[in-house]
């Protein structure tokens, strides 16, 4: 394998129920790849439960595992953030701490990073409430259309990147408009990319925070990081 280890991200945000299932099958699956070294890295976005209690507890159980802390809440762009720049190895790859996809699938996009800058993963098939999906598909469709992204699943947390991918993107976006200004930022500086399909599961634990009510802000930040792109060239 090209590629010898890895840095795997959670954001996390009130996940108290979820975060150490989410860690330990990452854990799972990492150590059983064939990577040098590895580390999980839990961004505890100012959670207000247990999220920080449990995943500290977690990160004194095993060395590979560190936790780094927002306080207060900086929102969920600020934690991938803070998680990608932090990373420490050569491949990135993040997943949401919802546990609505199964990570031993990141096995499937080990040998398209070989040739490629990020694999993309999107869901075959979506469960998440009906308005929900709408809005996500609204949001997709203008999204490839203005930044021409040939991605069919944007905002689908479960995503691999080459590191040197952060060395040449500055993330702007503070809040749920990351994963397009990733994208919109790859295809502007020609980084190679590819989608795979990967399985979706019902959210058993814990609630979403996305809301209707960020359409607003989302519409905002995909204003100024289309400005940022093509018009101040950064």
């Amino acid at each position: 394998m090209k590629f010898s280890t890895i840095s795997a991200v959670l954001p996390a945000y009130n996940e108290e129920e979820n975060i150490e299932t989410a860690v330990g099958k990452l854990v799972e699956v990492l150590e059983s790849l064939s990577f040098q070294d590895y580390e999980v890295i839990v961004v505890n976005d100012g959670s207000q439960d247990r999220t920080a209690e449990i995943s500290e507890r977690l990160a004194q159980e095993n060395r590979h595992v560190r936790v780094i802390h927002h306080n207060p809440n900086k929102g969920y762009a600020e934690a991938l953030k803070t998680g990608f720049y932090g990373a420490k190895h050569e491949l990135v790859f993040y997943t949401d701490s919802d546990n609505q996809f199964d990570v031993k699938e990141l096995k499937n996009f080990l040998p398209l990073i070989e040739e490629n800058d990020l694999v993309c993963g999107f869901r075959i098939y979506r469960f998440d409430p009906l308005t929900r999906l709408f809005l996500s598909w609204g949001f997709n469709l203008l999204v490839r259309i203005i930044f021409r992204i040939r991605v069919r699943d944007i905002d689908c947390a479960f995503k691999l990147f080459r590191r040197t991918v952060f060395d040449k993107i500055t993330i702007e976006s503070k809040k749920f408009f990351v994963d397009a200004e990733v994208l919109a930022k790859a295809r502007y500086h020609k980084l190679k990319m590819v989608e795979i399909g990967v399985r979706h599961f019902p959210r058993t634990a814990g609630a979403s925070t996305v809301r209707a009510s960020h359409i607003f802000s989302t519409l905002m930040e995909l204003a100024h990081i289309w400005t940022n792109i093509y018009i101040r060239k950064r």
